[in-house]
């Protein structure tokens, strides 16, 4: 058995490169082999989301406080809220972040593949953001 106890880790500020905006990462847990899962805490200030991404094993999100909106390619904006769990498949491209006025934070958990859990993209664009239909 192992607990990690909060606040034994720091926050990180999510890197420019994956992000656009203000972004707190707070790691959770990660794993050893054979295990393979891991998940954070991210924190959205008002207009911050991610950058287009594809995980190899799919990401579970699972939504803790705040608005944000969610969008996988070529679908629409969807909006998240406390409570909210979404799942992206294996290699489903898309992005995740706050509202434009409201901040969001969600866990995201997903596994790695041959020691990588995320491929990064383009950056969503402010057009792509603020498009709702």
């Amino acid at each position: 058995m192992e607990i990690t106890r909060s606040g034994s880790q720091p926050s990180t500020k999510g890197p420019a490169d994956w992000f656009t905006g203000t972004v707190r990462v707070d790691p959770m847990f990660a794993s050893s082999a054979p295990a393979r899962a891991a998940g954070n805490a991210v924190t959205f200030e008002p207009g911050a989301r991610t950058a287009w991404h594809t995980h190899p094993l799919g990401q579970t999100l699972i939504v803790t406080f705040g608005y944000g909106w969610v969008q996988r390619e070529g679908g629409a904006v969807e909006e998240i809220r406390p409570g909210d769990v979404v799942w992206f498949e294996p290699g489903e491209k898309h992005w995740h972040g706050a509202s434009a006025t409201t901040a969001m934070q969600h866990i995201a958990i997903q596994e790695a593949l041959d020691g990588k859990a995320v491929d990064w993209m383009e950056k969503v664009t402010d057009e792509q953001y603020g498009r709702r239909s």
